[in-house]
């Protein structure tokens, strides 16, 4: 900046001498910042006193040193609100709740969790009894696919499900609950005492017939099934309670245990309302794997035998049908509108020659 006569140098402005001597062309001598607040004035008169009434500040703008410039001010600046100055990211960590304070949270959303899934995926259940044995033992714990049926999904031949008491499988009984059982049972981190189902084989679907004589092998539409992988050492299939021929109604269920002489299955309840058939809507999912104890985990998979082709002869017989007329309806309209467009022609010719 010019400091000229304003600054005491002596000289006139743009009139100090050279460095050959002439004036004009020379550099102003240096003047320290610090000295502008002080030493600006040559008169004798102190310029920063103010008490002539004149500002205290000297004539070329700059601060008084009193209040010289904060190196650190810019802080200030970014917190005009007279806030401490500290980055968002500090301020969030203070900001954030204790742990015990989230906790009432973490564990509702837990429970919400396991109530949808135990009612739409996956629900564990207990085996109460031996009439699965070998596949399943007393005390095992299943996970039961619940999903699959919302799609659809119906049972299938030589699959194990649980399905609820049709009525008069289960002798009638009332647990007491405390509020506690009752509130895990509900979300599905418990079996409830009171609920009544029961865990079988499927053996036939609806439209299949199923029958087994005395010292002979189950037969499922004519053909005989190959238990051995399943059934318990030493049992028969049929021999305590031969069966059949039975015809299976459609959206029904024949089941059975695979201890069979310790079963009380849809053989023993053939003079029951329902005749020993299990409604397909009672089925509450297909056991799909052995989870505890961890040395019996392991999958539940549907046995070889029930692949056979005259066991699944009714269901591919029922297929071409439906096959055929999924491709008869196409025909048939294509059929019909080539006649009405062939009807059509005459007249459009006949007008065409009157005109």
């Amino acid at each position: 900046m010019a400091v000229g006569t304003r600054s005491g140098s002596g000289y006139p402005e743009d009139g100090g001498p050279g460095a050959d001597g002439r004036t004009g062309d020379a550099e102003p001598p240096a003047v320290e910042r610090g000295s502008d607040s002080v030493t600006a004035e040559t008169d004798g008169t102190a310029a920063g006193s103010g008490a002539d009434g004149d500002s205290p500040w000297i004539s070329s703008g700059a601060k008084p040193q009193h209040e010289a410039p904060d190196p650190d001010g810019a802080a200030e600046v970014a917190n005009p609100d007279g806030g401490s100055g500290e980055p968002d990211d500090k301020k969030a960590a203070k900001k954030q709740r204790p742990f015990w304070k989230e906790l009432p949270m973490l564990i509702g959303i837990a429970l919400i969790l396991a109530l949808i899934i135990k009612t739409f995926l996956v629900q564990a259940f207990s085996i109460p009894s031996d009439s699965m044995q070998d596949t399943l033992q007393r005390g095992d714990r299943v996970l039961v696919d619940k999903l699959t049926p919302w799609f659809g999904a119906t049972p299938e031949r030589g699959e194990v499900v649980v399905f609820h008491d049709p009525g008069g499988w289960l002798p009638e009984a009332h647990v007491e609950e405390n509020f506690l059982q009752t509130a895990l049972s509900f979300i599905g981190l418990m079996p409830s005492a009171n609920e009544k189902d029961l865990i079988k084989r499927v053996i036939a679907v609806g439209g299949d017939t199923v029958e087994c004589k005395k010292g002979g092998k189950i037969q499922v539409n004519g053909t005989a099934l190959d238990e051995s992988s399943y059934i318990y050492p030493g049992n028969t299939p049929c021999d305590d309670k031969p069966f059949g021929p039975l015809k299976v109604p459609k959206g029904k269920l024949w089941v059975m245990g695979d201890h069979r002489q310790d079963s009380l299955d849809s053989r023993y309840h053939q003079n029951q309302p329902g005749d020993g058939f299990v409604p397909e809507k009672q089925v509450v999912g297909r056991a799909i794997v052995k989870a505890w104890p961890i040395d019996r985990w392991g999958t539940l998979p549907v046995p070889e035998t029930y692949d056979q082709k005259g066991v699944q002869s009714r269901a591919l017989s029922a297929a071409p049908g439906a096959v055929g007329l999924a491709g008869a309806v196409p025909l048939v309209l294509w059929r019909r509108r080539r006649t009405q467009l062939q009807q059509s022609r005459p007249v459009a010719q006949s007008a065409s020659h009157e005109g």
